[in-house]
Formats: C-alpha cells, structure tokens, sequence
C-alpha cells in the first residue's frame, strides 16, 4: 500500500536565532520500503519569515517522528466580501 510521509524538522535561524521550520515529503511503497519520490516543501523562520533551507550550526537541528500524510486536493476560496456595519 503507497503511503505519503510528512518530514518535519527545526533548526535556529541565521538572521534572528528564532524557529526555522523545514518541510518534505515522501513516499513509502510498504511499510518496510525505502522513502522515494523525495520532495522538500520549503523552510521559513517564524519569528522573521527569512527563508533558511539548511541549518549553518551543526548539531541543532531538531527532527520529528514521519508523519503519515493523506494527499488532498487544494482548497479554493471564495473572494472575500465585505459585509456591512
């Protein structure tokens, strides 16, 4: 069964030492198959919004746990309206 994986990892910004959170994804076959089609979705720190796509000091980095990810198709919206007073 093909399953898609979320990576998500953390590490210090270059610019203001807030969060920099980095995304990819992944795609399993099996359960005991190797990662494929490997994706990176971006990186961006979420005090400043400077986008940092690797970590400059070596041993900070925070990984977390592959998260099973469902692919959904994007969600339009409707243009906002002003509603009055």
């Amino acid at each position: 069964m093909k399953r898609q994986y979320l990576y998500l990892s953390a590490y210090v910004c270059e610019e203001c030492a807030g969060p920099v959170i980095a995304g990819s994804t992944a795609v399993r076959e099996n359960e005991i198959s190797k990662e494929t089609d490997l994706r990176e979705v971006g990186a961006i720190c979420l005090s400043c919004g400077h986008r940092q796509s690797k970590a400059t000091e070596p041993g900070v980095t925070r990984n977390f746990p592959p998260t099973p990810w469902e692919s959904t198709k994007a969600i339009h919206a409707s243009p906002a309206t002003a509603e009055p007073h």
